[in-house]
């Protein structure tokens, strides 16, 4: 006759708070189930790799490998943009931004390697970060805003000790090296913030300013892209324009470090990355 009280199934003894445990018999459809699961790791064990070893895993008797199948859809990629890269790598940075088709094959390969290698210190949007990094959106270009300009940046980087064509250029610790007293500092401070909104002329600080500043920066503060030299008058910083970090700057200097990336990437990935920066802050 079938069970079908509870208490025709003996317990394990454990009780608590009047709860007993059964030891009721797991139902069958359940217990084939498991068998199965047994069943499929065991064969998926043979057919995949699985176990590891010394030196590796097993292969598995299908030879599947990720790593593989991941080379082969990269491949197959790679040889079907074959003729887009080498168009890029042919063509002229200007004949790029004018050629529809390899404008937004550069455009879409850009942005994957800014993605990759750029983002970390200019964002994943590219507005950078006040103190450390330049934002790439706001059209205002240290080195120069051509897309050749960006394309040499790029490639040979800033202050990069193993590029012997880095961009480089000095700015003087004017209090550190004894050059201006912090009186003087202030002064030419209080100038250069006058310089995007209304020159003070005839003041002290414009004095100082032309005699030791405006060999780089220009007498009218517009600055100079040869000399790396930043424009003092669109009121755009990178270290921040109230009184406190512009004196900071004038007595300690800055000095911004970015990589080389000839040596990193293909050229055809630093022709697209350019493309991609000059786009976002609409070039020059």
């Amino acid at each position: 006759m079938a069970k079908r009280d509870d208490d025709d199934y003996p317990t394990t003894g454990h009780e608590w708070d009047g709860i007993r445990e059964y030891d009721k018999p797991m139902p069958r459809w359940w217990v084939w189930c498991f068998y199965a699961t047994i069943v499929f790791a065991i064969g998926y064990t043979i057919a995949y790799p699985a176990w590891p070893g010394i030196t590796g895993a097993t292969q598995g008797v299908l030879g599947y490998s990720t790593r593989g199948a991941v080379a082969e859809d990269i491949a197959r990629y790679e040889a079907q943009n074959a003729g887009l890269i080498s168009q890029i790598n042919e063509t002229e940075l200007s004949t790029i931004l004018e050629t529809p088709e390899l404008l937004q094959f550069a455009n879409a390969g850009g942005a994957a390697v800014f993605r990759n290698n750029c983002s970390q210190c200019h964002g994943a949007g590219a507005a950078g970060a006040m103190g450390y990094y330049p934002n790439l959106l706001d059209d205002d270009w240290l080195w120069g805003g051509e897309v050749e300009q960006i394309h040499q940046t790029i490639a040979h980087g800033i202050r990069w000790d193993e590029d012997w064509d880095t961009r480089l250029s000095m700015m003087p610790a004017f209090g550190v090296d004894g050059i201006l007293n912090d009186a003087e500092i202030e002064a030419v401070a209080d100038y250069v913030i006058s310089l995007s909104s209304s020159p003070a002329a005839g003041t002290l600080g414009e004095t100082l300013y032309l005699d030791n500043c405006a060999a780089c920066h220009m007498d009218n503060g517009m600055g100079e892209v040869e000399l790396g030299a930043p424009n003092l008058t669109d009121a755009i910083w990178l270290y921040g324009g109230d009184k406190a970090s512009v004196v900071e700057t004038i007595t300690y200097s800055r000095a911004g470090v970015m990589p080389a990336w000839a040596d990193r990437l293909s050229e055809a990935e630093v022709k697209q990355v350019a493309v991609y920066v000059h786009s976002l802050g609409g070039g020059q």
